[in-house]
């Protein structure tokens, strides 16, 4: 366990250092700046490479594979594999929205053994074990109604859904950090967080995720009840429900399978 730990804190400084810097010392221009396609096949800021490259170093120092959303796909042949998402809402610090995040899972035979995240710029950090007992530390709200809710950005093909929930919850936020909303329903700030029905959500955004909410109590599944696959494939795609209860996110999942 001890093992693992030690790696992820690792990770975690070396991209915090990273972001500090980039944050302190270079424009929104530069820390925006479109340097082509990553390895998810979306556009690559300068920032993402920025906080990725020293965090891959470590990577290679400890000789894990690695599958990350800038950089893709890295075998080197190892039982262990690190999922990351360097700079998870690259678009908020890009612009100087100080509200990113740093996500890893280290995935041993198809299997999440440890997690760790990180707001980036920040002292929050949240982590899990997979021998972890469940503490419950989410909120014990089961309906929509009266319920807190954090959503991706609308688009037009989400619209319906993303309307409906709006209107049906107490309130919303659009914070524009998948992994730092998550890490806010592990710790019981807000009651779900969702995709919703856009198909956004890879691998590396959902594995850091997992395990810390279930050891919180609370749930992650795929709105349409698809099986999430650790694979180094980074055009598989989900629509994430992060919930409190099993309940709530019946309740979310609905909404979002009646507009698909």
């Amino acid at each position: 366990m001890q093992r693992y730990t030690n790696l992820l804190n690792e990770m975690i400084n070396a991209a915090d250092g990273a972001y500090r810097t980039a944050m302190r010392g270079m424009t929104r221009a530069e820390r925006s700046a479109d340097i082509g396609l990553g390895g998810d096949g979306t556009t690559t800021m300068f920032l993402d490479q920025f906080v990725e490259r020293p965090v891959l170093d470590v990577l290679e120092k400890w000789g894990v594979n690695v599958l990350s959303e800038e950089i893709g796909w890295i075998d080197r042949g190892s039982a262990l594999t690190a999922v990351i998402d360097p700079v998870d809402g690259t678009a908020n610090s890009a612009a100087g929205v100080p509200m990113s995040a740093f996500g890893a899972a280290i995935v041993v035979d198809d299997v999440i053994a440890e997690c760790a995240n990180a707001w980036l710029g920040t002292d929050y950090r949240w982590n899990a074990h997979i021998d972890d007992p469940v503490h419950s530390r989410v909120t014990p709200h089961s309906t929509l109604n009266g319920a807190s809710l954090s959503l991706l950005r609308p688009r037009p093909e989400t619209w319906a859904a993303w309307s409906e929930l709006a209107t049906s919850v107490d309130r919303i936020r659009v914070l524009g950090s998948s992994v730092l909303e998550g890490c806010l329903v592990a710790d019981g700030a807000i009651d779900a967080f969702c995709d919703p029905g856009g198909d956004i959500h890879r691998i590396v955004d959902v594995a850091p995720l997992i395990l810390l909410v279930e050891k919180a109590g609370g749930v992650v599944r795929d709105a349409f009840d698809r099986p999430f696959h650790f694979e180094p494939d980074l055009s598989l795609r989900w629509s994430s429900v992060v919930a409190s209860t099993p309940q709530l996110a019946d309740q979310i999942c609905e909404v979002l399978q009646r507009n698909k």
